[in-house]
């Protein structure tokens, strides 16, 4: 008889230095010249089977226009019908493993990833999505593995979890699989979120074709080979490169739509909420939808505020990888009091940012991730200058001529209700109010309603009656709260992430809620000694 073995309890992967003289720093170094001096094709896979469609699109790096990384293969609507019948097909098979069998692929993913793949990760996710070494590194290498090794363990706890069962009677769950196929659609940001939304399903013995950003496709088709080097069988995971709009009308109209795990855009999200419902009847069961989105995240800062600490936060959670984090420091709340203390150090130390190619390890800043979003925020700064409610506190410029480059800026308006600190840019600019040092109550309902998203924010302060206050009328305001932190850097395993109103649906990516979402639970009633007279003793 075969045991079932103990899935190890998982530790967050320590990251690497890339100090100065460190190996891993001559390592990926290395890597970043091999991987930039060569142009990848990178296909389309179904069924274990690569494919090379006429249609193609060129991905560059964003710090370097004119280098190009990677020739991508775009997914026709023939090819991803015959990926759906090939996943459909292929979950038969796969939902039967044994959960420890479907846990030694990922648990085995994890470590060739942080193993013999980690410099080339790393390297890719810096060259194809400018990241600097340490971002790079905390994404593409530790939070990925993370997702992969505390998903195992999450799974497992799921599993565990049974109802009660009284004398003569034995109840248990049944964690099946969602009938159908899982559309997982990742965005360019993050390597980590490419690799666990179509592999979380999967964990579950669920199957996912996964729509990789064209941004981020380098980095993705090599944690994808990965997978295939980890055991994961042909069709559990089918990767789908494509134009968004053809991908998406294929895969919502066949009815074994199952879910969608989804981050990107409030916008986008929406459209695939109202195709979905559009689309309602024709399904074979009502489509799981999990989503994380925008955010205008928040750094509120109370009069007892420790200027050194706020600061810190500020420029690591607005200027880390560009701003173009879901969870970045976007707006910020400072009394006045402590605004010319502030704003002084702010300027001194943006001064000392170096901004350029991430390749040369004494840059902090490096380029926005493509020509589109490059124009968005410089029509932002332009607008911003015209403004006569903005001020430009620091920074401002942009520089197009190797790459897509936007200085990492500040800017001031006297209007808390200004669209610059309720619209998300996803980029390098933090907005500013100055409030009334005895208008706490008033900001707080400020921070509160002055933006639709509620995804994350932080607040600082030595004074624990404001700490108190603010928790409480903070409460709906963001999905990850931060006191006395920046509110960026959540990591799997600690600081469970997602946030609601317009920043999604809060399934918590890296804790077990997340997992409860692909599942579809049956409950099994065995008696083992049934009755066999339908009368009840009442009757007598």
């Amino acid at each position: 008889m075969s045991a079932i073995g103990n899935i190890p309890i998982p530790i967050n992967e320590p990251i690497l230095s890339y100090a100065p003289g460190s190996a891993e720093r001559t390592v990926l170094q290395a890597a970043i010249k091999e991987l930039g001096s060569t142009v990848t094709n990178i296909p389309v896979v179904v069924n274990g089977q690569e494919h090379h469609p006429d249609q193609t699109i060129t991905v560059t790096s964003p710090q370097r226009h004119q280098h190009k990384l990677a020739t991508v293969h775009q997914a026709p609507a023939a090819l991803l019908q015959d990926a759906i019948d090939g996943a459909t097909a292929a979950q038969q098979d796969w939902e039967q493993w044994a959960f420890a069998d479907r846990a030694a692929v990922f648990m085995k993913a994890a470590d060739l990833l942080c193993g013999p793949w980690r410099a080339r990760m790393n390297a890719a996710t810096l060259l194809g999505q400018g990241k600097t070494p340490h971002q790079a590194e905390i994404d593409a290498a530790c939070e990925l593995a993370d997702f992969l090794r505390f998903n195992v363990h999450y799974a497992e706890r799921l599993l565990h979890e049974q109802p009660i069962s009284v004398p003569g009677v034995w109840n248990r769950l049944d964690y099946r699989p969602l009938e159908g196929f899982v559309y997982a659609i990742t965005p360019f940001n993050f390597t980590a979120i490419g690799g666990n939304l179509p592999t979380a399903p999967a964990i579950l013995g669920n199957v996912a074709l996964w729509k990789p950003s064209t941004t981020a496709v380098l980095s993705n088709w090599l944690f994808y080979q990965i997978l295939r080097e980890a055991g994961l069988p042909p069709g559990v995971i089918q990767f789908v490169p494509g134009q968004s709009s053809t991908v998406t009308d294929v895969l919502l109209s066949d009815p074994r739509l199952a879910g969608i795990h989804f981050t990107g855009s409030t916008a986008v999200f929406h459209q695939l909420w109202t195709g979905v419902a559009q689309r309602l009847d024709q399904y074979r069961g009502y489509p799981r939808l999990v989503g994380e989105t925008g955010g205008k995240d928040f750094i509120l800062a109370h009069p007892s505020a420790d200027v050194d600490a706020l600061v810190t936060a500020l420029l690591r959670g607005a200027f880390e990888y560009q701003g173009q984090k879901c969870s970045a420091a976007s707006r910020c709340y400072i009394p006045r009091s402590l605004w010319p203390r502030v704003e002084e150090q702010m300027r001194a130390e943006m001064g000392r940012i170096k901004m350029g190619d991430p390749a040369d390890f004494s840059v902090f800043v490096g380029a926005v991730i493509d020509k589109r979003a490059y124009q968005r925020l410089e029509q932002v700064l332009v607008a911003a200058k015209a403004d006569p409610r903005v001020r430009i506190v620091a920074g401002g410029k942009c520089d197009a001529r190797e790459g897509w480059f936007v200085e990492p800026t500040v800017l001031e308006t006297t209007d808390p209700r200004h669209q610059i600190m309720s619209v998300e840019f996803f980029g390098p600019i933090l907005s500013t109010y100055i409030y009334e040092d005895n208008q706490w109550d008033e900001v707080l309902t400020l921070v509160d309603s002055g933006s639709p998203y509620a995804l994350t924010g932080a607040i600082f302060s030595q004074d624990r009656r404001a700490v108190i206050a603010a928790d409480k009328r903070l409460r709906h305001a963001a999905g990850n709260y931060y006191v006395n932190d920046k509110c960026t850097g959540a990591v799997v395993g600690q600081q469970p992430f997602g946030g609601g109103r317009a920043s999604g649906t809060n399934d918590k990516a890296g804790s077990i809620l997340n997992l409860y979402r692909w599942v579809s639970a049956r409950t099994i009633k065995e008696t083992a000694n049934p009755p066999k007279d339908w009368r009840y003793p009442y009757l007598g």
